[in-house]
Formats: structure tokens, C-alpha cells, sequence
């Protein structure tokens, strides 16, 4: 009776152990380190390392990159990372729940130059890349606009052939997961053009994580 009781116990000993081991696994800052260099251009294994380390530790999480310049990490969280890269780019990385026990992480890449334009993409918990339709269905233009009565419509038109470039901005909410996208199109604007844009504009869309993908 005693070695089958410590038989039990040494059981969930290994069960519990496995399964810490399993949830460390999948969080961010585990992910994060373990990220292939090819998606990672600007920082080596080492740095992502030592960002975590420095964040953890309450220290200014800033390393030296690749190319000789300061890269930051902003934001750690289980679940979620916001690195600035440089003074023009951020990136980010959530890590989403697929069902009860998968997880996928979806990143974002912005660019602003002086407009900011963001790039989605999804991953495998070992970083194989997934197909970002299976996820999410970004906004158009139109998604962003409201479209006037007749009284005003032809000032929207005039406005609308202006915004001949769709450029949007993505947050990701640390605390949640939530996804804002924001039509940043009128920022390469010049500022009559946009200012004409301006009374036709929506608020920014909030996307919600729901089933194993973004809704709005």
C-alpha cells in the first residue's frame, strides 16, 4: 500500500512537473528567445535574451542589434512582447489561444516613415508560419470611412480618390486580447487633403480574439 501511494505521488510529481514545464513553454518570453534569427533580423538569440533578463530584473531592457543601433524591449507579459526596434519600427508578439491546449502567436511589424503601416502575421508555437486568412480579415478603405447622403457626397468622392493608398496601424492591448487597427492613411497625406478626409473618418476598428480568431 505505502509504494502504491508513493508510487501515486511520485505520478503527479512528473504530471505537475511536465505540465509547468508545458505552460513556461509556450510563454512569450520563452517563445520570444527561441524565435528563428531569420524572423528576427535585428537581434540575435542572445539579445532577445538579455532584453528579457534586463525587463525582468526592472533594468532598461536595451541591447546593441545587429547593426550596431539600440533596440528596446517596452512591454513583457506572459503572453505578450513589444519590442521598439529602432526609432521608426516597433514589433510585437501575442501569444492567442486555439483551443484548450494549442496556441498560436500572431506578430506585428510597424513602419512609420513618417505614416506607420503594420504587418500581420501568424506562427506556430515553433514559429512555422500559418496563413494570416485562417485569423483574421483586415479592414478596406471603405471599412474606415463613412460614407455621407447625398448632400455631402461629393466631397467624400473628392476626399476618397485622395486616399489612393491604404496604410493602417495595429496595437495589440497588453492587458487583453484585443487588436485596434487604425487608417493612417491621412498621415502621408498633406494636411488640406486630409483635413477634407477628416469628417468622413471612423473611429479605429477593435478587433476581439474569439474561437481561435480575430472578430469585430
Amino acid at each position: 500500500m505505502k509504494i502504491n501511494k508513493l508510487f501515486i505521488a511520485i505520478l503527479f510529481s512528473v504530471v505537475g512537473l511536465f505540465s509547468l514545464t508545458s505552460l513556461q513553454a509556450q510563454e512569450a518570453k520563452t517563445l520570444f528567445v527561441n524565435m528563428p534569427d531569420s524572423l528576427s533580423p535585428l537581434l540575435t538569440k542572445v539579445n532577445r535574451a538579455d532584453c528579457v533578463d534586463f525587463l525582468e530584473s526592472k533594468m532598461k531592457a536595451q541591447v546593441e542589434n545587429r547593426f550596431g543601433k539600440k533596440s528596446e524591449m517596452t512591454e513583457l507579459g506572459k503572453d505578450y512582447i513589444r519590442m521598439q526596434m529602432s526609432p521608426q519600427t516597433t514589433w510585437q508578439m501575442k501569444v492567442l489561444a486555439l483551443n484548450d491546449t494549442t496556441n498560436v502567436i500572431c506578430t506585428v511589424s510597424t513602419a512609420c516613415a513618417p505614416a506607420c503601416d503594420s504587418s500581420i502575421r501568424f506562427y506556430t508555437t515553433d514559429w512555422k508560419p500559418l496563413t494570416e486568412s485562417q485569423f483574421i480579415t483586415l479592414p478596406a478603405m471603405g471599412d474606415f470611412l463613412n460614407t455621407p447622403d447625398s448632400t455631402g457626397i461629393y466631397a467624400f468622392d473628392e476626399a476618397r480618390r485622395s486616399a489612393d493608398m491604404l496604410l493602417m496601424k495595429a496595437d495589440f492591448n497588453k492587458k487583453n486580447t484585443e487588436l485596434t487597427v487604425t487608417l493612417t492613411t491621412p498621415d502621408y497625406m498633406s494636411k488640406e487633403t486630409a483635413e477634407k478626409l477628416k469628417p468622413f473618418l471612423r473611429r479605429p476598428i477593435v478587433y476581439r480574439w474569439e474561437n481561435g480568431a480575430f472578430t469585430r
